[in-house]
């Protein structure tokens, strides 16, 4: 609701109280105290629609009670860059098999942040990359229109299935050794272990 609004509606409101309250009790209400009255009311009203609103998106969502896939243990690492870059982020390591010819695995949602997962191998890999700049981890804040509220070590993915979004939550994910990436973090997490990084490709399935 922008401000021109909310002027609009306070002013129809005095109106409204002008026009349906008796003559006898409009003179002994002082004006401005009456129309402190009204905007708090109107003030109480705006918030708590907002809140609201606010509200339903994380509830709208339900998640899946069962995949077409199946999942085995999920795992992450923060990741830390150079100090020319002076970032910070996170792996997440999604280990499916058996997936339905027709799921396409889309997205995962972890510690306020958001990426795209992508297929390696019986793995699908996000990088996940913190809105703030800093030289140590921390995790990032809450965007105002981030759809769920998850505890630190939740996370949900997103897959589309016969042309429909669904999600499905984890409720627990496994920490595994950070990392470092001088130049920043590549797009996929394919780097050698000859260059010194934790793959977890040598894990056992």
């Amino acid at each position: 609701m922008c401000i021109s609004s909310i002027k609009y509606t306070f002013n129809r409101l005095v109106s409204f109280f002008l026009y349906i309250l008796p003559s006898q009790i409009l003179t002994s209400i002082d004006m401005k105290l009456f129309k402190k009255m009204t905007f708090a009311i109107l003030f109480v009203t705006v918030i708590a629609t907002t809140f609201q609103c606010a509200s339903s998106k994380v509830v709208a969502t339900q998640f899946e009670q069962d995949t077409p896939f199946n999942i085995k243990p999920v795992a992450f690492q923060e990741w830390y860059a150079g100090i020319k870059i002076g970032t910070t982020g996170l792996n997440v390591f999604l280990p499916l098999t058996n997936v339905d010819q027709n799921v396409t695995i889309d997205s995962i949602y972890f510690r306020n942040l958001k990426g795209k997962l992508q297929e390696k191998g019986e793995k699908y890999i996000a990088t996940l990359q913190n809105t703030t700049k800093g030289y140590t981890f921390k995790k990032s804040e809450r965007p105002a229109d981030y759809p769920f509220m998850l505890q630190d070590y939740e996370c949900v993915i997103s897959y589309i299935e016969n042309g429909v979004t669904k999600y499905y939550k984890i409720t627990q994910l496994n920490e595994v050794a950070g990392t470092y990436y001088e130049n920043g973090p590549p797009s996929l997490y394919l780097k050698s272990a000859s260059s010194g990084m934790a793959t977890l490709d040598d894990d056992e399935d």
